[in-house]
């Protein structure tokens, strides 16, 4: 399945990031999820209604009030995975 990710930069994690991107893609009817990477990096892999995604990571360029993002990078990719929800990884 064909996913849309967005890598995020900044001060990303511990910053309530993952739970309201969580509850803004389950808003949209996105499936996918969001987690924390080891190098301090967030990492959003969404699928769905292109306009919603748009949305998703239109927010997610700015992100939750305590977050400071610096830079992000945005692709797809294919993975054998499908989703039923948006959840987040640990």
């Amino acid at each position: 399945m064909l996913y849309h990710r967005l890598k995020i930069y900044g001060r990303v994690q511990l910053v309530l990031f993952r739970d309201s991107t969580r509850r803004r893609a389950r808003a949209l009817h996105l499936t996918g999820f969001s987690r924390n990477l080891k190098d301090g990096s967030l990492e959003i892999i969404a699928a769905g209604e292109t306009e919603n995604i748009e949305k998703l990571f239109n927010w997610a360029q700015n992100g939750p009030p305590l977050a400071a993002v610096k830079k992000y990078e945005r692709d797809t990719l294919e993975l054998p995975l499908v989703f039923e929800d948006f959840q987040i990884l640990l």
